[in-house]
């Protein structure tokens, strides 16, 4: 029991750090064998409609779990009654100073009301299933490691962002300015909704996170030229039975998953409708410049009735102002006491 109220923790804290937590029904993952899929007029598996990321797994299994790709009923159960104590009342779940920490995290109270910050009212029930890790492969579930090229880059891109956080807009991230949260996006729960369109020779998935519409040819049009480079990258996709294969490269230097760069990363996406409300999302992650090997996550999406809502991220947002102004007030004082300005915010 109290290996299982660990890993439990483990589970919890994992969410924290993404964001606020509620607690919802386990998702079954097995398809029935007397159901199948609508078709569209063409005669391929109807894909349409909005579909919602809200898994409460983890994507990498906690260390707690390791060796242990799924849970019994009993440790689903249990794992469910810590997550609802978590996000109920607050009281001592573990008696551990780091885990009350934790829970009152999961409170979603505001650390100061006037600035908006959200709370849990605004945040959509999350699903669990029994498995440990949204990673597939490798079978420890866990990320491969950096190579070292890529250990480097990591290493200069973060000097760097110390020396020059804010000399201009161009030093803060794309997401940062609301201009693109990139592809793929694994993360649940927060504005993680998804809409597919579909016709004979193209489908389209809308993303409500920066309402980036991803148009993605289905008729065989051969890929763009390799010198041609997107912040999402050239997708293309094609029929395998049940499953929509979506293969994608071309991303720009601009653009980055994980905090890499993603101009040699290529992804192998899969979506297969499992039952009327289930889209099983499968996306493989290789660039051998990166991980010391490919990596795969499934994703049980969600059929909902709930429409996409427009992700006005620059309304009333005042941060990249106040970010610029800020190092500038931080450059007049460094040149007014004869150092340099540097920070990493």
């Amino acid at each position: 029991m109290k290996e299982l109220l660990t890993a439990s923790f483990r589970f919890v804290a994992a969410f924290c750090a993404a964001g606020m937590l509620l607690v919802a029904p386990v998702v079954g993952e097995a398809a029935s064998d007397a159901w199948t899929a609508p078709r569209t007029a063409d005669g391929h598996p109807d894909l349409q409609g909005v579909w919602a990321n809200n898994n409460a797994t983890p994507l990498e299994r906690p260390e707690a779990w390791a060796g242990k790709d799924t849970l019994s009923p009993e440790e689903v159960a249990e794992l469910q009654a810590a997550l609802g104590q978590a996000v109920g009342d607050g009281d001592a779940l573990f008696g551990d100073q780091q885990v009350l920490a934790a829970i009152e995290r999961t409170q979603a109270k505001s650390y100061d009301p006037t600035t908006g910050n959200y709370n849990q009212f605004w945040i959509v029930e999350r699903s669990l299933t029994n498995r440990t890790s949204l990673i597939v492969d490798p079978a420890d579930g866990r990320i491969p490691a950096l190579t070292p090229e890529a250990l480097e880059r990591q290493t200069a891109r973060a000097e760097h962002r110390k020396q020059h956080p804010a000399d201009s807009w161009k030093d803060r991230s794309l997401g940062e300015r609301c201009l693109s949260f990139g592809v793929p996006r694994l993360g649940a729960g927060y504005n993680s909704y998804y809409q597919i369109f579909q016709s004979a020779d193209h489908v389209v998935i809308l993303m409500e996170m920066a309402h980036d519409a991803r148009v993605i040819p289905i008729d065989g049009t051969p890929p763009l030229s390799d010198d041609i480079r997107l912040w999402h990258g050239d997708s293309r996709g094609h029929w395998e039975g049940e499953t929509l294969v979506i293969e994608t490269a071309n991303f720009s230097s601009k653009s980055n998953f994980r905090r890499a760069p993603s101009r040699n990363l290529r992804l192998t996406e899969r979506l297969t409708r499992v039952d009327s409300t289930t889209l099983h999302y499968e996306v493989t992650i290789d660039d051998p410049t990166t991980w010391t090997g490919p990596w795969t996550a499934l994703l049980p999406l969600q059929g909902t009735e709930d429409p996409i809502f427009e992700y006005a991220c620059h309304e009333g947002n005042y941060g990249m102002e106040g970010i610029l102004a800020g190092h500038r007030a931080e450059e007049r004082a460094a040149a007014a006491s004869g150092t340099v300005a540097t920070g990493s915010r």
